[in-house]
């Protein structure tokens, strides 16, 4: 189980953040990528290098980074999951990973079949993100992941997660937990569906804009 900060603690942290911070700008982008089911977050891995995340070491000096997290078995096998598999993974702890895409292009030439929200950090924030992210995967003594294969899309790499996926602890609680880490504001239980939390990354509280929509290039409408 994720040993996460209990809400108090988390709120009585964000006060102090807010006080410390209050002139501190936000530049750093963060964006949700999102489908009808799942959710996962592109972020400046240049940033989170110096802020401390140290990725698998097969990714390369590249600027950009999706994560994702999930089920193992999900990742893994090539076929839809069978329902006995489904029911297993929601209700039982099983295996999960967390995927690291990395890459130079622009994001929506990458995530093209995504919607796309971007939000701004300050640059303070890389270090709890970047705390998050080591806490997710399983680590050798160097603090180098532990790569399980190759991800599930974009050429990137699949590792190991420390901690067990199940219902509630979902692939979209994974995200809000991230996005919390990266300063932003999410509640867990409103973020159980992919819709869930777009419609929180874009309330006036947290502040994502939507800058793709497969839609408008399928389309062929320009973007706003």
């Amino acid at each position: 189980m994720i040993a996460f900060p209990s809400d108090r603690e988390r709120v009585t942290r964000h006060r102090a953040e807010v006080s410390r911070s209050v002139e501190e700008p936000r530049t750093v982008p963060v964006v949700v990528f999102a489908d009808s089911l799942h959710t996962g977050l592109i972020l400046d891995l240049k940033w989170l290098r110096q802020h401390g995340y140290v990725p698998p070491k097969e990714i390369g000096d590249l600027r950009w980074a999706a994560f994702s997290w999930g089920d193992e078995t999900a990742y893994v096998q090539k076929e839809w999951l069978t329902p006995g598999q489904v029911i297993h993974a929601l209700a039982l702890p099983s295996n999960s990973v967390m995927e690291v895409i990395a890459f130079d292009y622009n994001i929506p030439n990458v995530c093209h079949h995504q919607r796309l929200y971007q939000g701004f950090t300050t640059e303070s924030a890389g270090d709890e993100l970047a705390a998050y992210l080591n806490f997710s995967t399983v680590r050798d003594a160097a603090g180098v992941p532990d790569t399980l294969g190759p991800s599930s899309w974009g050429g990137g790499q699949m590792v190991r997660s420390p901690h067990s996926y199940y219902f509630p602890r979902i692939c979209n609680v994974w995200t809000v937990e991230a996005l919390n880490a990266a300063g932003f504001r999410f509640h867990r239980w409103t973020g159980l569906s992919a819709d869930g939390v777009v419609r929180q990354a874009t309330s006036k509280r947290n502040g994502f804009a939507q800058i793709w929509d497969p839609q408008w290039q399928m389309e062929g409408a320009d973007l706003p």
